[in-house]
Order: structure tokens, then C-alpha cells, then sequence
């Protein structure tokens, strides 16, 4: 290669979610991968406050599958486990009339033959209260480092969620309760990182504050 640049992920995630990243009001993006979330307020084409926590869909599906083990005896693997995050996960407990069952196949603990069973959408926020608590305190440790008047743009545009983990049901209704920031999940989530890379290098010039220059 003539040239390697580095982007850092939460500038790469605002630019992929449309953020104006050059502006001078403040921006908050919450970018949660697999392996970690990211959390930062822009300005300026810069990071003004941010955070990374080891809590992405890994950990979440980790979570799962060792609070089935636990309550239901019940041994699963990590894609049952993801499965069931995706098809009945939510970040908020669901209305009676609207949680979700769904029927998942183990390995029974004490028999060791194999068992199946039906689990809820309660059990899945249940099993993810720790990862929950630990990102809700992630982005509080960022708007508390993040500088007043930008903490009035952030409350006036709210925070954008990308990453695959945003797209958990009540995801974005969790942390704005939790928070009093208006949260928002940005268009085609999943793919916003790597969007965001490939347009900041189709236009290094205009992204050339927000990008790094590797020798």
C-alpha cells in the first residue's frame, strides 16, 4: 500500500450513521460490536469524550446461555444462545400481552440427554442485566466527561446507536430512560463502521482532522 490511515471505530460509525461529524455542535454515538461497545461525543471532526467497555453480543450470548444453564438446567451452545437474543432478546422487560416464547433444544445437566424447552423474552433481559448496567454506566461516564454546551446539542439531536448489538429490541428506549437523552438507532446499523471507512477514505481531504496518518 502507497499510504495506511487509521480511523478510530466511533468516528468511523458516525460517518457510516450520517452524522455531520465536522460541525462544531457536539454529536454522541454508541457503536456496540461483538466484542466491545464504543462510546464517544464528537465535534469538530474530533473525540471531545468517549469510552470502551468489553460489552458487545459476544458477552450478551455468553450471558444467555449461562443464565439457561442455571434456571433451567439446560446446556446450550453459543449460536442457540445468539438465536435466541435475536428472535425474543429485549433490553426492557415486554408488556404482558406482548413477550415472546420461543422452544430451544440442550443438553439436560443432570441427565445428559438431550431436552427441550420453552424460554421467554423475560428470561433474555433477565440473563443480560449486568451488560445492561455496565453499558447504561459506560455512556452516563461519557455525558458526565462531555463539556456543557455540547451536552445541550446532545440533548436537543440525542445519541445514535450502530453496531449489531443496537438492534435489540427497546435497545434505544432502555438508554434514553436510563439516561434522559433521546436515543435513536442509525439506518442499516450493522454496517455503519464499515460505510463510514470506506466514504472517510473516498474523501480523505474532508475527513483528513478525523483520520490518522500511519507511517
Amino acid at each position: 500500500a502507497k499510504a495506511a490511515y487509521i480511523i478510530r471505530e466511533p468516528i468511523a460509525a458516525a460517518i457510516g450513521a450520517d452524522i455531520p461529524i465536522g460541525s462544531a455542535s457536539g454529536h454522541m454515538i454508541v457503536d456496540m460490536g461483538g466484542g466491545t461497545s464504543e462510546i464517544a461525543v464528537i465535534s469538530l471532526g474530533g473525540i471531545v469524550a468517549n469510552t470502551s467497555v468489553r460489552i458487545g453480543g459476544n458477552k450478551y450470548d455468553t450471558a444467555i446461555g449461562e443464565y439457561i444453564k442455571k434456571k433451567y438446567n439446560l446446556a446450550i451452545g453459543e449460536r442457540t444462545a445468539e438465536d435466541i437474543k435475536i428472535k425474543i432478546g429485549s433490553a426492557q422487560f415486554l408488556p404482558k400481552e406482548e413477550k415472546l416464547f420461543m422452544d430451544i433444544k440442550g443438553r439436560d445437566m443432570i441427565t445428559g440427554l438431550p431436552r427441550t424447552i420453552n424460554v421467554s423474552s423475560d428470561d433474555v433481559t433477565e440473563a443480560l442485566q449486568n451488560e445492561l448496567q455496565g453499558l447504561i454506566s459506560a455512556v452516563k461516564s461519557v455525558l458526565y466527561q462531555t463539556p456543557p454546551e455540547l451536552s445541550a446539542d446532545i440533548m436537543d439531536k440525542g445519541m445514535v446507536l450502530s453496531g449489531g448489538t443496537s438492534l435489540l429490541r427497546n435497545m434505544d428506549k432502555l438508554l434514553a430512560q436510563a439516561t434522559g437523552v433521546p436515543a435513536y438507532v442509525a439506518d442499516d446499523s450493522l454496517l455503519c463502521v464499515a460505510r463510514g471507512t470506506g466514504i472517510a477514505l473516498e474523501n480523505l481531504e474532508s475527513y483528513k482532522r478525523s483520520i490518522l496518518s500511519a507511517k
